[in-house]
């Protein structure tokens, strides 16, 4: 067993990936020479060379439309976009290309590429550096969208990654990737998608989270739990595919769901999650399915007080919690 960051997970997992199988390679930003501006893919080219650690110029869609080409091919290409904020020029690549690929060529054809993307605010990134960009690609069938949010998680989802013959967009929060460590046993395993975890059981809410919302959320369940409130966390870790029947279970268990995500509230993620609550355990419930979650603004503030007031956080969720526990 090892206690190691999301960061050091990552890169750890890409090596071991890149050692296993030779048709494994990574284009994007950055990735080479500096390691990545996150320096997730340091060293990788000191070990690899350049033709498997490839910098690319600054063209989103050129690295996902390269990647596209090669996993046709029979390779597995990791591509990074070195923010997801600067996504949106592949997207015609990632929708209409990568995601399509096995429906229009009837299953001829495989497109097992990797799409790794930091996302999410809390760093002083401002309007182009904080963007959280799961809810529009969650909603492209074809295509996984996973958010681990813990080094156990990362290591199990991007091992599981290299094994799938679809697309994937391997979404990381960059806040995350220091800030939270935890302990990676040394036997391999990996984490099939669509596939829920429990991180904390509890009896009186069900709070759905993920990404540093996750964080948030747990602690926020333990400030409310000297006063009575007993709070189970879920961690959805794959956004598309959901896993439906864990979340469905925890809230029949506890009648009270609570949904929070970074993201701006209108239309996110979470909006999907509390349609199918309501749908399918409404008969269960004994108050209002909640959501915690940004701001309509078009973009996160540069001033960290105004960044403190957009993102929700452990004080906001515990008072959605105490709230929803009067019920």
């Amino acid at each position: 067993m090892a206690v190691m960051s999301n960061i050091d997970a990552l890169t750890r997992t890409l090596q071991e990936e890149m050692r296993r199988d030779p048709n494994i390679f990574i284009t994007g930003e950055d990735v080479g020479v500096r390691g990545g501006v996150f320096r997730a893919t340091k060293g990788l080219i000191e070990e690899f060379g350049d033709k498997r650690v490839v910098d690319a110029p600054l063209a989103e869609l050129s690295i996902v439309a390269t990647g596209i080409g090669a996993a046709i091919y029979g390779l597995r290409p990791v591509c990074e976009i070195q923010f997801a904020d600067y996504i949106a020029p592949a997207f015609n690549q990632i929708v209409n290309e990568a995601a399509r690929v096995r429906y229009r060529s009837n299953g001829v054809w495989d497109c097992p590429i990797i799409i790794r993307a930091p996302y999410g605010g809390g760093v002083g990134g401002g309007l182009y550096h904080s963007q959280s960009v799961e809810a529009t690609y969650a909603h492209v069938p074809g295509l996984y969208v996973v958010a681990p949010s813990t080094p156990y998680d990362i290591v199990g989802m991007l091992r599981y990654a290299f094994r799938v013959n679809d697309p994937v967009m391997f979404l990381e929060h960059k806040k995350t990737y220091r800030l939270i460590k935890g302990e990676v046993p040394d036997e391999h395993y990996m984490i099939p998608f669509g596939k829920a975890d429990i991180k904390r059981k509890g009896s009186d809410i069900t709070l759905i989270a993920y990404g540093l919302m996750l964080h948030e959320s747990l602690s926020a369940a333990e400030q409310v739990a000297p006063e009575g409130i007993s709070v189970e966390v879920v961690d959805p870790r794959t956004l598309n595919p959901i896993d439906k029947e864990t979340i469905l279970a925890s809230v029949r268990k506890t009648s009270k769901a609570l949904i929070v995500y970074e993201d701006n509230i209108t239309l996110g993620w979470g909006a999907e999650v509390a349609a199918f609550i309501a749908s399918d355990a409404f008969e269960f419930l004994d108050a209002p399915i909640m959501r915690v979650a940004g701001p309509d603004a078009p973009g996160m503030p540069f001033s960290r007080a105004l960044q403190d007031v957009y993102m929700p956080n452990a004080s906001k969720i515990a008072e959605a919690i105490r709230k929803l526990a009067k019920y």
